[in-house]
């Protein structure tokens, strides 16, 4: 039976356009402000003193012209004021001397580089991503320590800055993940570890300065007098505590050194060179913006969508013609291999008859069909891509009757403990339980990403008026009256908390995703994060995996 989707006239694609080009215009707008750090005066102190800014040595650190994926952008941008724009910390996954890395640049242009509870939050993620992938990670220090202010949500807890050291240890001590600091700038108390526990230091010499307390500390604590520089600069650590491997005279200097470095390491696995050229996708990137429907309640037609993701927009599909809600299929991205897993929005007759089934819903045929797939993907070790526009698992008797229960626990545990690597990519709505099955967050994907679309929560804002106020609804209803003047309020309030709570800027501000990716970067970011994950061949599964019997080296 033919899908049934709704087609749109060119008055309606028009409007199309408008709606996502002005979500991602908006989302640009944000991105570019925040790349501004803390202004340009703060820019210009920074080169003042001699040194580059985290996102000039990044530009210098990474190939030329090779893409790079910020990681966390958003995250704090609606906290404290606007005052710690990027949390003060910029973390990035690119490419340097043709390698995949991780990079955490402290941003000494946003209050000295200092720490704020979402600053500890990006550099534990970052090296997550490093320690899953056995990818290296370079530090570039430039902090000021603790935002005091803020210390109860920086120093103490489970995930607080000692959680940063932790994985510092085990990448050194087990998963052997190169680990390369370069102290740019001050490194202070606590932060001095970060350093001290990667495999490399380099120091900058005349502006780096590296140690437990500075020169005022150690004059109230001891009441000695002395210079930063004697105490604890990169002349100190180089020739008289042995502390740091490298001094060298700039900051250019030191990018150039950390690029040697990298280009020295042994060489990638065979996993992540793929054997065939890349084919570009069979429809632009561009395309994207007319084949996504201006309301998000609306269908369309996803295989379009993964002509403009996929190689030659090819998608050997797995099991076509049963459970079609959901797409899954074996396809190419940059050359790699991948199974597709995708959500498929409209409202699709079943061929035996029967009510009609809507996309974007998940059944327990569709869960079964889905647990079966990823099996299949983990075993041949092919990553998976989840597609993600979904509402949910469905409800009601039938559902129910149908088990439900068992076949989306199947589909769950099936996600849950394959090994390969998993990318996320929201495209609308990514809600209840739906969104744990198509690899939450909560799951450990790989990389998680959502077009500026993207929709995460429980439910919808009318949905939720619906749960809240349905029954004072409905005995209005009975009694024949409206409601109120102040009930309608409280009903339109609830809409617009939802409204904000599901947008995809709320959902990156607090970490949620990886990224908020615009649609023409769509594959560029796909590829770097496939590429990323298969430097490692072995069980991604959580941050790091310990052999089952650990043997120092």
């Amino acid at each position: 039976m033919p899908r049934v989707l709704e087609h749109k006239t060119d008055d309606q694609n028009a409007s199309v356009i408008s709606h996502l080009r002005k979500l991602v215009s908006d989302l640009q707008r944000i991105e570019a402000d925040l790349r501004r750090g803390g202004g340009e005066d703060k820019i210009e102190r920074q080169h003042k003193q001699g040194k580059l800014t985290a996102r000039e040595r990044c530009d210098l650190l990474f190939d030329p012209s090779s893409f790079v994926q910020e990681i966390g952008l958003l995250v704090a941008y609606d906290k404290y004021n606007g005052a710690a724009p990027a949390a003060g910390v910029v973390t990035m996954v690119g490419r340097v001397s043709g390698r995949e890395v991780v990079v955490v640049a402290n941003d000494a242009t946003v209050k000295a580089g200092s720490w704020w509870p979402e600053t500890i939050t990006k550099i534990l993620r970052a090296q997550e991503i490093a320690m899953r992938s056995r990818v290296p990670i370079i530090y570039l220090v430039d902090s000021a320590g603790v935002n005091l202010p803020y210390q109860s949500g920086v120093f103490p807890g489970q995930y607080g800055a000692s959680r940063i050291f932790y994985y510092n240890s085990i990448m050194r001590r087990y998963l052997h993940v190169p680990q390369i600091a370069a102290v740019m700038g001050p490194c202070v108390a606590g932060g001095a570890y970060l350093p001290a526990l990667s495999d490399v230091i380099v120091m900058v010499e005349g502006t780096s300065f590296m140690g437990l307390g500075g020169a005022n500390l150690v004059k109230g604590a001891t009441g000695q007098t002395i210079d930063n520089e004697t105490l604890g600069g990169a002349r100190t650590h180089t020739e008289l505590s042995g502390v740091a491997h490298y001094r060298v005279a700039n900051d250019e200097a030191c990018i150039t050194k950390i690029r040697e470095f990298i280009a020295e390491l042994p060489t990638k696995p065979r996993s992540c060179d793929p054997t065939p050229e890349r084919v570009e996708a069979a429809r632009p990137l561009e395309d994207i913006y007319t084949i996504l429907p201006e309301d998000h309640r609306q269908p369309y037609d996803v295989r379009e969508l993964l002509r403009c993701l996929l190689d030659g927009g090819h998608l050997d599909e797995f099991q076509t013609d049963y459970a079609r809600e959901v797409i899954t299929g074996q396809a190419r991205i940059g050359g790699m291999p991948v199974g597709i897993i995708a959500n498929n929005r409209g409202l699709l007759r079943p061929p035996a008859g029967g009510p009609p089934r809507f996309g974007g819903i998940i059944y327990a045929d569709s869960a079964e069909k889905v647990a079966y797939f990823i099996e299949v993907c983990n075993r041949h070790r092919t990553p998976l891509v989840f597609v993600q526009d979904v509402s949910g698992f469905m409800v009601g008797a039938e559902a129910e009757h149908s088990g439900i229960i068992r076949a989306g626990a199947r589909f769950v545990e099936a996600m849950a403990t394959a090994f390969v690597p998993k990318i996320v990519l929201t495209i609308n709505h990514a809600s209840g339980a739906g969104y744990y099955a198509m690899a939450g967050q909560g799951f450990d994907p790989d990389f998680i990403f959502t077009w500026p679309t993207g929709r995460m929560g429980v439910m919808e804002g009318d949905s939720a008026v619906q749960a809240l106020f349905g029954t004072q609804l409905e005995k209005l209803k009975l009694e024949g009256r409206n409601p109120e003047d102040q009930l309608r309020a409280d009903m339109e309030k609830v809409r617009a908390d939802y409204e904000n709570q599901l947008d995809a800027k709320y959902a990156a501000a607090r970490g949620f995703v990886d990224a908020v990716i615009v649609p023409q970067e769509t594959r560029n970011a796909l590829e770097l994060a496939l590429r990323t994950s298969l430097n490692y061949d072995g069980p991604h599964l959580g941050p790091f995996v310990l052999p089952s019997i650990v043997t120092p080296l």
